[in-house]
């Protein structure tokens, strides 16, 4: 696998790196092994400080680690400051709050003693991330399993190196122990080997159905614990009596937010039919003012996508979906720049037999869904393959809320912009994984939940013993 910079604005190659090798990888799994062991005996608090320390430089680098994620996958300058900052926001979190949280929780129970649940790290944890966002899908990891105790390796998209690195050199200057965090350029088959080592007892991943399916086979055999976060075709509901301009002006930044390619980003959009009309000719308006240009410039407000092989993708699916049936009511016209530039694109007229309706469109294009009912905008957003996120527009919120508790899916925020927080656990259903991130949940994804009893002396006249049969004293 070559991991290599090529910069989407203009389509120069920035930097290749080296892959790693066998030496590369015993040593993480070494030195992640022996850090572990050596953490179980430290308090959790003792990490806050250096998680502290993690976020403070990331604050004192910010501008350089934008610019390294905008260099490598071509977001806007200023969404990779905001990603660097929530980065940092995420750290101080659980740098405050992670001791409480896993300090031990009492049960109430009819046994003999005092029942206790501990929240103990398990060993190193093997994190397989993806590019769209190369600092933040890092740290929804990171920062909860730091304060846990289980030291962690990277793999990392393959082009989007650069951050990668990056991330790793802020944990090292944080003076955080030698094994808390190691970045290897590894391959796929590579990445299957480290699974399987004993020392390795969680896989994290944020990324596509088939790597998930991939790396979730190899953690099921070899019965290590794992999350999956497998994107989504978030619905964005738009109820008959929702404001318009307000449902619109959400409507044109979520999609267009980091070029489109975002997980939790709505891409299908359901409206009722009083407002279909309205709703279509204003989003239009909102994307025709869209500039392309230089993700550096402020000037710029639509990006270009990652890649030469992601712009490929996206065209072929608008291309098969209007070979289909769908109607390009705006857009998927060429942009006259070198790099990888997508026109944002509204489709409509996209019927449940369109080879692209179950199909996540990864960028700037929004499939518009004209509804008749609120019961069959949430039967629309339910009949999808995934589930992550979703918004729902109402000029009531009791009505939003009462048709957001329907939908299947890990989040829906009602007249608002899914947002992701350190407090709000982050994951999804159905085809979109399983497991959560960040929040006490995510916090304990990859925790014993260990027991423990602890009584003055055996009671033998316990009814309650288990299925056990004592002998008479």
């Amino acid at each position: 696998m070559a991991y290599k910079t090529v910069n989407p604005y203009n389509n120069e190659l920035v930097k290749s790196y080296p892959d790693a090798t066998a030496d590369d990888i015993e040593k993480a799994l070494s030195s992640g092994y022996a850090l572990y062991k050596k953490w179980r005996d430290e308090p959790v608090s003792s990490r806050a400080e250096a998680l502290h320390k993690i976020a403070d430089l990331l604050r004192k680098n910010e501008d350089e680690l934008a610019k390294t994620a905008t260099v490598d996958m071509g977001k806007l300058y200023a969404e990779s400051q905001g990603e660097v900052e929530l980065c940092a926001i995420i750290a101080d979190y659980f740098a405050d709050h992670g001791a409480e949280m896993l300090k031990p929780t009492p049960i109430s129970s009819r046994n003999t003693g005092d029942a206790e649940i501990y929240h103990q790290a398990t060993g190193v944890l093997m994190m397989v991330e993806p590019w769209n966002f190369p600092y933040y899908q890092i740290m929804r990891v990171f920062a909860p399993n730091f304060m846990v105790g289980n030291p962690m390796i990277l793999k990392h998209a393959s082009n989007t190196p650069g951050s990668a690195a990056a991330f790793e050199k802020i944990v090292k200057e944080s003076g955080a122990p030698e094994g808390t965090f190691t970045n290897l350029f590894a391959s796929y088959d590579q990445v299957s080997d480290i699974i399987a080592d004993p020392r390795v007892q969680g896989v994290a991943l944020t990324g596509s159905k088939r790597g998930g399916q991939s790396v979730a086979e190899d953690a099921g055999k070899n019965l290590t614990k794992n999350s999956m976060e497998l994107g989504g075709s978030d619905a964005f509901v738009v109820l008959s009596d929702a404001d318009v301009d307000k449902a619109v002006d959400l409507a044109w930044r979520v999609r267009i937010y980091n070029a489109g390619q975002v997980c939790t980003s709505d891409k299908r959009f359901i409206v009722a039919d009083n407002l279909y009309d309205e709703f279509l000719k204003k989003l239009k308006e909102a994307f025709e003012k869209l500039v392309p240009g230089d993700p550096m410039d402020p000037k710029t407000t639509i990006a270009p996508m990652n890649s030469e092989r992601a712009k490929k993708k996206l065209q072929g699916q608008i291309d098969k979906a209007v070979e289909g049936g769908a109607t390009v009511y705006y857009g998927n016209e060429p942009i006259d720049l070198p790099g990888q530039f997508l026109q944002p694109t509204i489709l409509t007229d996209i019927s449940k037999d369109n080879p692209e309706f179950y199909d996540e469109m990864f960028g700037p294009v929004a499939q518009v869904f004209k509804v008749g009912s609120d019961q069959e905008a949430i039967d629309l957003a339910n009949d999808s393959e995934l589930g992550l996120g979703g918004i729902v527009m109402s000029g009531d919120p009791s009505r939003g809320k009462s048709v957001a508790e329907k939908i299947e899916t890990g989040m829906v925020f009602v007249n608002s912009f899914l947002v992701s927080l350190p407090e709000l656990p982050f994951g999804g259903v159905k085809g979109s994984g399983y497991g959560r991130e960040m929040s006490e949940l995510g916090l304990n994804a990859f925790t014993n939940e260990k027991l423990v009893v602890t009584a003055q002396e055996p009671d033998w006249n316990n009814p309650y013993a288990g299925l056990a049969v004592y002998p008479e004293k």
